[in-house]
């Protein structure tokens, strides 16, 4: 029992780390591209790509 506790405890971490870091994003992206047939842009390209948006969107700033 404590075992299985454990794991889930662990696998909700990963979960919610994955999700702040931005990592499950890339990974949903290179995901669709394997549905889609499409070829993915690198992880640089990627991350800046997402970063232009972040700041080109007026929602996402306090000021």
């Amino acid at each position: 029992m404590r075992r299985d506790t454990a794991r889930r405890t662990g696998a909700g971490l990963r979960w919610y780390v994955r999700q702040l870091t931005g990592e499950a994003k890339w990974d949903d992206y290179l995901e669709r591209c394997r549905r889609e047939g499409t070829e993915p842009m690198s992880r640089r390209a990627f991350e800046r790509h997402a970063a232009d948006h972040r700041e080109s969107t007026t929602q996402s700033r306090c000021c």
